[in-house]
């Protein structure tokens, strides 16, 4: 016995294989735009962008953690300076900018 469940006429078969053949050319350009060589630079660019975003974006927060455990170590709660730590801080700099400018002038003697 022959299944009659779906009979069409051969109208309707052209419309659906046309309708079929649009939606296969539909998806072949998207597949194209997918695999074209310009938007898989763009991809990649985009994520290496997005990667450096998150990556400064991190080193920014370490940074200003640092510099705010720094700041805290010579200002007190009120914002003035502790001289207790200032000042030891300040004179270790000044030396060890004189022993480099002592050993810039020594350099150029010899």
């Amino acid at each position: 016995m022959a299944d009659t469940s779906d009979i069409r006429t051969p109208a309707q078969i052209e419309a659906d294989i046309k309708r079929r053949r649009e939606v296969l050319a539909e998806t072949l350009d998207e597949l194209g735009m997918r695999v074209h060589p310009k938007t898989l630079v763009d991809d990649a660019k985009a994520k290496v962008a997005s990667s450096v975003d998150h990556t400064l974006g991190r080193a920014y927060v370490q940074a200003n953690r640092v510099v705010s455990d720094v700041k805290a170590r010579f200002v007190d709660e009120q914002g003035s300076p502790r001289m207790e730590r200032v000042l030891p801080a300040a004179l270790v700099v000044a030396g060890v900018v004189g022993l480099l400018a002592l050993s810039g002038t020594r350099r150029r003697k010899r």
